[in-house]
């Protein structure tokens, strides 16, 4: 290596800016010259031996008193980046003084070999910084790799022989080095023996904490978590603080004893092996209100949830209790759900800060990450609510197990959402309970990386993870997650490594498939018990405070559980995961129209929007490509078209004093979206929030929240939600991945009775809509669809709207309203009869024609086509579910000599006709048929071949007019 290579990697080491490199080495350069010129006349002082200065810098490095005291001054204004001092020069001594006081005639190897064992320094810190995690004591149980892997990474020192990786020896163990600035091992001091600095280094990066932090790219960050965890003696807890931290933990341990005593049976998903969880969250909450939050948001699976009701939400324990009694009777509304998926709203003064603290925990479904995005979005519409654009006041907690947190797609798609404008949370604090086991399956056999908590580093998450045994480092790391997420608004994950001491549930025998682990963990002492010895052994407490804090919550326990056995029907407001006051107030007012002007579907939609923002409501409309529309025919947010990223959004900008409006191109994701949506509507039920797919069929990959939360979410959890799905539908020939929004998976979800003969009465319409479980509707007109958005707000309840929207229709020439259809004293139309010329006779109609959607302008001209106008009736369900019972059966009296026809563009086993047909039969007594006209069945909803599509379509539009097309056929 050149004298200058060496002197460059030396100020690179250094920590010295790249441009001031080549100012410095000349500065160096000058200042010997200009010693030369001051009149000496020794020739190792030439400007051609002036390569003596470098070995006095080098020199310096390993000792600034080796060098005369103005040379010391120099060199440490070089490092500081100051400008030359013309008098240094001036200041300097004699040759032979110089050479006999500081012996600077050092060979070019010594000074090379100084350079290099400095350079072989720092990169042994960056090791650890960097892979450290891998050795570091992870597992509870001492015989798992939390990496999977047992490698020992060869730069990192953990044997004497492995010095000679960077070329260093035993020898060298004493020699004081100076440490680079980015490295906080030193505290006060800036240099450290070699033996010291590796000490250091594995207490820091090899113990019960595994740090992964440096891919982050941000030096800021970086140098703010080095800080957090190297600097010496930050992790020290006063004796308070471990009491604090002792009797969380017997409140964790012995909630999970009670319920295994009284209980034993039951399936509870209990928190055993990783009960220091429950100190854990009690830490983040504490940090996080000291530094101004007010509300936290949390979401978990079902292992612990009890635990965290209890002792985090602080959950009446009789309430917990309650739910085991297997006699208990079902809530006033719905089907319930297990106790281990409910959710709970709690406001309550914070112990630690005695501040006032709202924690709400979102009711989860056992599809286990499903909550996460729907948690993200009610964290996002609290934060909107509450004017806290910056994330101060409310946050989320998400927690996760480590089979699922790598497992599941939709981790991924929500840690994308996380530093997007419009779905930002400002950090979210990721808790990981590593039991190192799925269900039964090992995790080398169920991820590729080497961490459950991978998929986090997509973001520049740091991601820390701890022995879950070792109660202080967890309380140390999730102190420093919440200063993380407060000082830089971005996630972190906290990995707790731990072991899940009985199966996947308690009625599980894990012995069968992992007997190994179970064997150790069989001999595992518990946490509380080794943290008690612990604090015992050092005074911290006596044995009889330790028994007395068992003792008093054991009696807190069996006092609950006393009044749990008066207590046997649940209040079901007691597990609502946020309240919804006022709700019953009927909102008044419409937009009034004034001119008699026709509008289309999006004019319409615009109307609705604006409409409600006069009043106050605020709208959000969220999806992939929603600000322009798909389909080209919204243009909600405008384009400067000279000055890129200026926008304007008209409509936040009608009225001074009017109600917000959002709309957001989403990421490309489904499952995440509409989840962060539907958490966002559950947060204010004065609020439109809509979720548009690009197209309709592209709900698919959002079937489990569907499923999960929006179908059956009431009937389980008792939350109503408003929410609105806009699913782009119809078959134009554009194949099976953008024609069908499978309309008849959401009929087969709805839950009224098809062979229920109804009781009809003026408040018929109102209660069919409460007693539902969503609505789905097929509008033809703009102004239906206008009125079916303000009946969303409108009524006194929430209920979920599924929207099956067009997308030729969006500018059939055909697809108008008129104003008269949207003023003051207009109502969405469940039904549309026929109001032609067959409505005027309905004595001689022969055939009624019954569809939805965009297929009745095909019939209408068909019909007119073939001159039928008389004699086919086309009558339009807009509301198909729940099922219009009371208004079809007005026009199935209407015309009592004609055939029945249920006609759709759909194929046969898709579409409404499963849905229809028995709700037809049961309104006339199953006295006529409903005859089927339509696409047959296929297993692809649609054809992309154009022609064959034409030609199907031409096929069925003949059969529903081919008056004769059912004589003679039996039903």
């Amino acid at each position: 290596m050149s004298r200058l290579k060496l002197f460059v990697a030396t100020l690179k080491w250094h920590g010295i800016k790249l441009l001031e490199k080549q100012d410095i080495a000349r500065r160096v350069f000058l200042h010997g010259q200009r010693y030369v010129s001051s009149g000496t006349s020794e020739p190792f002082l030439s400007a051609s031996n002036s390569n003596y200065v470098e070995e006095m810098y080098y020199a310096w490095l390993e000792n600034p008193k080796s060098v005369h005291k103005s040379w010391d001054v120099f060199f440490q204004n070089a490092n500081a980046g100051q400008a030359y001092d013309p008098h240094l020069p001036d200041q300097l001594e004699r040759k032979a003084s110089f050479l006999q006081s500081h012996g600077l005639a050092q060979t070019p190897g010594k000074a090379e070999k100084l350079v290099e064992d400095h350079l072989a320094v720092q990169s042994l810190i960056r090791a650890y910084q960097i892979r450290g995690h891998h050795v570091a004591q992870l597992d509870p149980l001492g015989i798992l790799d939390a990496d999977l892997d047992s490698f020992v990474p060869s730069d990192l020192i953990t044997t004497i022989d492995k010095l000679g990786f960077y070329g260093l020896h035993e020898s060298d163990l004493d020699k004081v080095f100076q440490l680079p600035t980015t490295t906080f091992i030193g505290g006060s001091e800036n240099s450290l023996s070699l033996r010291e600095i590796i000490k250091r280094l594995e207490n820091t990066y090899c113990q019960h904490i595994g740090l992964e932090f440096m891919f982050i790219n941000d030096v800021e960050q970086c140098q703010w978590i080095r800080q957090k965890f190297e600097t010496p003696g930050v992790m020290k807890f006063t004796n308070e603080e471990k009491r604090t931290l002792l009797a969380r933990l017997v409140r964790s341990m012995r909630f999970e004893d009670f319920l295994a005593r009284k209980w034993s049976s039951e399936k509870r998903f209990g928190l055993e092996g990783c009960e220091v969880m429950i100190p854990a969250l009690k830490t983040i909450i504490d940090k996080s209100s000291e530094m101004g939050i007010e509300y936290v948001i949390m979401g978990m699976p079902h292992r612990g949830r009890l635990n965290v009701l209890a002792n985090v939400i602080r959950k009446e324990l009789e309430q917990i209790f309650c739910q085991f009694d297997p006699k208990l009777e079902a809530a006033d509304e719905g089907s319930g759900d297990v106790k281990y998926h409910l959710g709970m709203y709690h406001e309550r003064i914070n112990r630690a800060t005695n501040k006032k603290i709202t924690l709400s925990l979102m009711a989860n479904p056992s599809h286990l990450e499903a909550v996460d995005p729907v948690v993200q979005g009610k964290t996002k519409a609290e934060q909107f609510y509450r004017g806290d654009t910056a994330g101060k006041k409310v946050m989320s907690i998400l927690l996760h197990g480590d089979a699922a947190f790598a497992g599941q797609g939709v981790v991924y798609e929500t840690f994308h959402l996380s530093d997007l404008p419009s779905y930002t949370t400002n950090g979210t604090i990721h808790v990981v309970v590593n039991n190192q086991i799925g269900f039964t399956t090992d995790p080398r056999m169920a991820r590729s990386s080497p961490y459950p908590t991978d998929v986090a580093r997509v973001v520049n998450a740091p991601i820390f993870h701890v022995n879950a045994d070792d109660p202080e480092a967890v309380m140390y790391v999730c102190s420093v997650a919440a200063e993380w997420r407060n000082t830089f608004n971005k996630d972190v994950v906290v990995d707790l490594v731990c072991y899940r001491r009985r199966g996947h549930n308690e009625m599980d025998e894990p012995m069968f498939t992992q007997p190994l682990m179970y064997k150790q963990i069989h001999k595992q002492v518990p946490v509380l018990k080794k943290y008690a010895d612990k604090l015992i052994a050092d005074g911290t407490v006596t044995l009889q405070e330790f028994e007395e804090e068992i003792a008093k919550y054991d009696r807190i326990c069996e006092e609950a559980y006393t009044r749990s056995k008066d207590n046997k029907i649940l209040h079901i407001k007691h597990w609502l995961d946020s309240p919804w006051p006022g709700l019953s107030r009927i909102l008044r007012a419409r937009l009034e129209m004034t001119k008699n002007r026709v509008v289309d579907w999006a004019l319409a939609e615009y109307m609705a929007f604006g409409s409600f923002l006069k009043e106050g409501i605020h709208v959000r409309l969220s999806g992939q490509d929603v600000e322009r529309g798909t389909f080209s025919h919204r243009h909600h947010v405008l384009h400067d078209q000279e000055v890129d990223k200026r926008t304007c959004v008209p409509m936040n900008h009608l009225w001074e004093q009017q109600a917000p409006y959002t709309v957001c191109n989403s990421s490309l994701s489904e499952y995440g979206v509409l989840g962060f949506e539907l958490g966002f509507a559950m947060a204010s039920p004065n609020a439109l929030v809509c979720w548009e797919a690009q197209f309709g069929d592209f709900h698919n990959t959002a079937q489990c929240i569907i499923d999960q939360f929006i179908s059956s979410g009431q009937a389980k959890w008792v939350r109503h939600n408003g929410i609105v799905l806009l699913l782009p539908h119809g078959m134009e020939g554009m194949g099976p991945e953008h024609s069908s929004a499978r309309p008849e998976r959401f009929l087969q979800m709805s839950n009224d009775d098809s062979d229920a003969y109804p009781e009809f009465s003026e408040q018929f319409e109102v209660s069919q809509l409460y007693e539902c479980n969503w609505i789905v509707v097929n509008c033809s007109t703009p102004a239906n669809y206008f009125h079916v958005l303000r009946r969303q707000i409108l009524l006194p309840f929430r209920k979920p709207l599924i929207i099956l929207t067009p997308k030729s229709l969006l500018r059939h020439p055909e697809a108008k309203s008129s104003f008269d259809e949207m003023v003051s004293g207009t109502t969405f139309q469940r039904v549309i009869p026929e109001n032609g010329l067959a409505a005027h006779a309905p004595h001689e109609v022969k055939r009624v024609i019954f569809c939805t959607g965009k297929v009745y302008y095909d019939l209408v001209k068909e019909r007119k086509n073939q001159d039928l106008e008389k004699q086919v009736a086309i009558t339009r369900l807009e509301q198909i579910s729940p099922f219009p019972f009371d208004l079809l059966k007005e026009e199935l009296e209407k015309y009592p000599g004609a055939d029945l026809v249920w006609c759709q563009e759909e194929h046969k086993n898709s579409g409404y006709y499963d849905y229809v047909k028995p709700r037809f039969r049961t309104i006339v007594n199953h006295t006529r048929p409903i005859w089927y006209v339509g696409r047959e069945p296929a297993a692809a909803a649609a054809t992309g071949n154009k022609n064959t599509h034409l030609v199907s379509l031409r096929r069925f539009l003949d059969t529903a007019f081919n008056l004769e097309a059912f004589e003679g056929k039996t039903f």
